[in-house]
């Protein structure tokens, strides 16, 4: 078993990730990775429970994080908007795009946190190309 924390049932973003951490450590470890990444862009994002997973907002949504059986999504509301130097955005719908992470060591290596800070700059207004400060 690992020493990561687990989560009082006080709100309902720290019983979906017990929930998660119940189910599966792997996943748990993952979301967890993910969760610590988004929040920690800019002090302005907001996390809760909708959809059946964890949205991120910075005024609107701007991304969600979802697991699955087998790995976990992390979804850009305006995704088709976000440039892909990496090639790692999924997904042709008209506005979305998500990225799917298998294992921990995908969060560094897709490069999500850039993907991240870009998705933010866009929710919260910043000029195309401009990362938000944090």
């Amino acid at each position: 078993m690992t020493d990561a924390p687990k989560y009082a049932r006080s709100t309902p973003v720290e019983a979906w990730l017990e929930d998660i951490r119940l189910v599966d450590e792997d996943r748990f470890q993952i979301v967890l990775s993910l969760h610590k990444l988004v929040l920690s862009v800019n002090p302005a994002i907001s996390d809760t429970v909708k959809y059946g997973g964890l949205l991120f907002s910075a005024g609107p949504p701007f991304c969600g994080i979802f697991s699955y059986t087998r790995h976990v999504s992390l979804e850009f509301s305006r995704g088709a908007s976000l440039p892909d130097p990496h090639g790692v955005l999924e997904g042709e719908g008209k506005k979305r795009r998500h990225i799917k992470i298998e294992r921990r060591g995908d969060i560094f290596k897709k490069n999500v946190r850039e993907y991240v800070e870009r998705a933010f700059a866009q929710a919260a207004g910043k000029p195309a190309g401009q990362r938000a400060a944090g």
